[in-house]
């Protein structure tokens, strides 16, 4: 199948699941950044990993929200209570003493235990953020940037989501408040001040509490590649076509954007590239094309040298 050559990059604007970006957007009001910077803030789009040589992310190897989400509100000018709840009743109680002072941002949560989203009938190891609004006569009333606008949940199913004990990074009964703007940061600024952390993320540097065979960047690619081409299972393409594919593919090109905003066009191309082979793979899978998806994952592969590369040449 013909990938894309032409050097066009049409900045998207729509759904998808920003979870996190677009709790932290609510919080910030109108003084937030658009989604497309604050992602870019957090560094999720520069790499790809492969945990435990078996689970893949179109994210930074080693990456996860917690790792990134309190250095791009600094970015980005802002400052955060974050709490950590020593139990479930600690938990809550602090929570609706912050629930005084107006919403929460909490997470992560067991997307799972989520009960107004339909099918979601217990844990399923998918983290979630949100912002909750009001804990009320055993309910909780809260906005779910996927699609919940003042979803209702019980108590006790919210506290089991909450409690995150299926999610494999941070803290059970994480929240964050008391969000304050310190300076005024224009966009450009925050996306140039991004950028070194970007390249630390795609060289890979430091270290990783990561399971044993886990891959990163071009390694990632090309093992992912192989264990398609050998056989694709059900679970493997279903966690690709109705998540990884989909916020993998926008972060990358909200990544194209905001480069280009501050005129790194080599890294900006490339990273539009990145956005649209890793878009194409989303009807290579669901039509079941694999032999195609693998070949064009290889072409992937080389792409995140090549942008870290671009990234240090225009610093």
């Amino acid at each position: 199948m013909k990938t894309w050559k032409t050097d066009l990059h049409f900045p998207y604007i729509g759904s998808g699941p920003y979870c996190y970006t677009n709790s932290i957007a609510m919080m910030l009001g109108e003084r937030s950044p658009r989604t497309a910077v604050i992602e870019f803030a957090t560094s999720s789009p520069f790499g790809m990993q492969l945990i435990g040589g078996t689970l893949p992310f179109f994210d930074p190897y080693g990456w996860t929200p917690e790792a990134t989400i309190d250095h791009a509100l600094a970015v980005m000018g802002f400052t955060a209570e974050v709490v950590n709840g020593k139990d479930a009743d600690d938990a809550l109680s602090h929570l609706e003493a912050a629930l005084e002072n107006g919403p929460a941002l909490v997470g992560p949560v067991e997307m799972g235990h989520l009960r107004y989203q339909p099918g979601k009938n217990g844990a399923i190891g998918a983290d979630h953020y949100l912002v909750v609004l009001a804990v009320d006569g055993g309910r909780v009333l809260m906005h779910d940037p996927q699609g919940y606008p003042y979803a209702s949940l019980p108590l006790d199913d919210f506290m089991d989501a909450w409690r995150a004990e299926t999610i494999d990074y941070g803290s059970p009964f994480t929240m964050r408040t008391a969000f304050r703007q310190v300076r005024d940061v224009p966009e450009e600024e925050i996306i140039r001040a991004s950028i070194p952390a970007a390249i630390r993320w795609l060289s890979m540097d430091g270290s990783h509490d990561l399971p044993a065979g886990s891959l990163g960047n071009g390694d990632a690619a090309e093992r992912l590649a192989e264990r398609i081409e050998a056989g694709c299972d059900s679970e493997l393409r279903d966690d690709l076509i109705h998540f990884l594919i989909r916020v993998g593919t926008r972060r990358v090109a909200d990544a194209a954007t905001c480069l280009a905003r501050v005129g790194h066009g080599q890294a900006s191309q490339i990273a539009a590239e990145q956005a649209k082979l890793i878009g194409l793979l989303q009807y290579l899978l669901v039509v079941g094309e694999d032999a195609t998806t693998a070949s064009v994952l290889r072409e992937l592969a080389p792409t995140y040298d090549r942008l870290r590369e671009a990234l240090i040449n225009q610093l």
